[in-house]
């Protein structure tokens, strides 16, 4: 699945003043990211949570009529039902989409070996190949190494996509799975070391705001250059953390605001940036490009990504 090797982004779910899916801010974003190796629709940052089945479909259909440079594409299904799960990857029409992410089993706390059952079951049933998604900060679960290393083995499945924040885990998860077996970063300040390691780049929520930046980041790092790329992503930390304190999309999406993509609008239970947050954000975004115009993030991501 060399298609999802670099950054993908998660893509947020613009949304007007009264609510509803903004699609021409959608369009904006998808041409804004248009460089990007692929894009995750309906993931956590997307507000999946928030949206109907039918809006779901309506935001999948559009991206795939609105891919300027036809980018592979992954779709989000996931739930703590796995028969829900089975139900919607074996009857939505999943055609055009190239692979499907889906979260572990969150509030239930299933056990190591339900959560192999779960992620067995719908593998078999699903298809299109799956990308595990480990995220314990979400799930209060974190999937251990052997079950990564367990379900690993099966044919359908091929990756994770790993948010636990620990290196440790991630360094045997690398060495204990087929080297054709994705291991992906889903904690955008933790990429370079990941990739360092063995990973394979990132699905990424800070790509939103700054692709060409971030994506720049993570070209150097699956080249090597893990110099140059620690010293791009030390320009995008604070800007990184900033993104994240009031809850995700809530950042990513003021800052999308600042860069003119989408409004910062959130549904219920989350709210849009404070003032605080939002001139934060401002002051760091002009900071980042100020640096992208000094030429601080070079590689050959442009012409990696031309078509």
């Amino acid at each position: 699945m060399e298609a999802f090797i670099g950054q993908g982004i998660a893509l947020v779910t613009p949304f007007t003043t009264e609510g509803t899916i903004d699609f021409p801010a959608l369009k904006r974003l998808l041409q804004h990211t248009k460089d990007v190796d692929y894009w995750v629709v309906n993931g956590t940052t997307a507000e999946s949570a928030t949206l109907t089945k039918n809006e779901k479909l309506q935001v999948l259909k559009f991206v795939q009529e609105n891919n300027p440079t036809k980018r592979p594409i992954m779709f989000g299904v996931g739930s703590n039902n796995t028969a829900e799960v089975i139900e919607q990857l074996t009857t939505w029409d999943l055609t055009g989409v190239d692979a499907i992410l889906s979260v572990c089993p969150y509030y239930v706390k299933p056990s190591q070996k339900g959560i192999i059952a779960h992620y067995s079951a719908i593998a078999d049933a699903s298809p299109l190949p799956i990308l595990l998604y480990n995220v314990p900060s979400r799930t209060a679960v974190n999937m251990s190494v052997d079950t990564i290393v367990t379900l690993s083995e099966h044919k359908n499945i091929f990756g994770v996509k790993d948010a636990g924040g620990d290196l440790t885990q991630a360094m045997r998860v690398i060495s204990h799975t087929p080297d054709e077996f994705l291991y992906i970063s889903g904690d955008d300040a933790l990429t370079v070391p990941i990739i360092s390691i063995g990973g394979n780049g990132v699905i990424s929520v800070l790509g939103n705001a700054v692709p060409q930046e971030f994506g720049s980041t993570v070209t150097n790092a699956l080249n090597g250059d893990i110099k140059a790329a620690t010293m791009q992503m030390s320009e995008l930390l604070d800007f990184t953390d900033a993104l994240f304190e009031e809850g995700n999309p809530v950042g990513v999406k003021a800052a999308l605001e600042i860069a003119g993509i989408c409004g910062k609008g959130v549904r219920l239970p989350l709210v849009e940036g404070s003032e605080l947050l939002c001139s934060k954000l401002s002051s760091m975004y002009e900071k980042i490009k100020i640096s992208s115009r000094k030429s601080v993030f070079v590689s050959n991501f442009d012409a990696r990504h031309a078509i």
